[in-house]
């Protein structure tokens, strides 16, 4: 089967749309995307140099609307162009972080106005959080994976991306960030990132809240297309829990390590990294290097004939399907861990509080992202847990 994945911020690059700006229509599409996400996202993808386009408030709606277009010129993803469940499921579509809203509306949960919209609404809440303290990111390469955490909690730092491919990237206080570069674990290469912030920490908490006070306003369809989930890698089979799933990422580690897993077991046969690509792509080619991926980063115009063909290609497979039997719930922070006086067997509805995890800059609480059964607790009270860690597994609830 075909993958689609979709990239996040990290991905921008200066003069990225010039290229694509031959196509009919490119200069248009991202006027008129510019005008929903309240920015001029022409000049800044041809002209912005590379701290411009740093800015989280446009850099995020720029990637996305830039991956959105290019999908619409493959004419054979859902998205800008008709799609209905009756298409089939011939490809799988996992994105990237803020790259989740363009894989929202590839898979049809969300209108391309929609997508473009609430990631220019992230974006700017995300940047008036990443304000508030100062943070940073930064990717680790190599290196023992106990010795990594061991280091994270002496410098107070959070595994924020669990990328696949021998890449983690860590987020926290900048001095934090800077303790670990000049003092590495064994064989590890550490690489600060040019964002604005601690993403997917509780650091981005302010963001979170202010998008669980809009996100009532969608209403979501449920997805048309095969779509993976940051949090855990399983499939998302409705709408509503996609979108729960896109405002919780904010304060969550991605796991984007899981999708390439979920991909790989999917008997995954090609893949397609859109615009901005060249960083999912290469996660990829080195996570799958022995499984025999065609594996294809859009980087200009020129690779569009390549990708129309492995669509089409894709169409001639059987219809893909990949629903867990169980999901798990995982820690948000860093942190002890207190579980809710919640008894196995229990039935959950979505939103039921699972306890809270105490850190040292506060509390997170933990809820049901889903309608299920209490399948085990997988922590005690007082444990100690990390970003991430697995609290409790799940039977999400099947329709009749």
């Amino acid at each position: 089967m075909l993958a689609v994945l979709a990239p996040g911020q990290g991905a921008q690059k200066p003069g990225m749309l010039t290229p694509w700006l031959e196509l009919p229509g490119a200069e248009s599409f991202f006027r008129w995307a510019g005008a929903i996400a309240d920015a001029d996202l022409l000049t800044l993808g041809t002209t912005g140099d590379a701290e411009a386009i740093k800015d989280t408030a446009v850099t995020q709606p720029l990637v996305v609307a830039m991956s959105l277009f290019v999908a619409r010129e493959l004419d054979g993803l859902p998205g800008p162009v008709a799609h209905t469940p009756q298409t089939g499921r011939d490809v799988a579509i996992a994105g990237h972080s803020v790259g989740e809203l363009t894989a929202a509306a590839l898979a049809g949960v969300l209108s391309v106005e929609a997508a473009i919209a609430l990631t220019a609404v992230r974006g700017r809440a995300m940047a008036r959080a990443c304000a508030l303290t100062p943070t940073g990111m930064s990717a680790v390469l190599g290196g023992d994976p106990d010795e990594l955490a061991a280091a994270l909690e002496q410098h107070g730092l959070s595994a924020a991306n669990l990328n696949g491919g021998g890449q983690v990237v860590v987020a926290g206080p900048l001095e934090g960030l800077a303790a670990l570069k000049a003092a590495p674990p064994a064989k590890a290469r550490v690489v600060p990132l040019s964002v604005a912030g601690a993403f997917h920490t509780a650091y981005m908490a302010p963001a979170r809240e202010e998008l669980e006070g809009l996100v009532g306003g969608l209403r979501p369809a449920d997805p048309s297309r095969l779509l993976l989930s940051n949090a855990d890698g399983a499939a998302v089979d409705s709408g509503a829990e996609a979108l729960s799933r896109l405002v919780t990422q904010v304060t969550s580690p991605v796991h984007f390590d899981a999708c390439l897993a979920t991909l790989r077991e999917l008997g995954v046969t090609a893949a397609l990294e859109l615009p901005p690509a060249g960083a999912l792509a290469g996660l990829a080619k080195r996570e799958w290097s022995n499984d025999g991926v065609e594996v294809l980063a859009l980087s200009g115009p020129g690779d569009l004939d390549r990708a129309r063909a492995l669509i089409d290609a894709a169409r001639t497979r059987p219809e893909a399907q990949h629903l867990p039997d169980w999901r798990v719930v995982v820690s948000p922070v860093r942190g002890t861990v207190s579980p809710a006086d919640v008894a196995e067997g229990t039935r959950l509805p979505a939103g039921t509080p699972l306890g809270r995890v105490r850190s040292r800059r506060g509390e997170a609480d933990v809820t049901a992202g889903y309608d299920g059964v209490l399948a085990e607790w997988l922590v005690q009270d007082g444990d100690l847990v990390d970003a991430g860690d697995p609290l409790a597994r799940l039977y999400p609830e099947v329709s009749a």
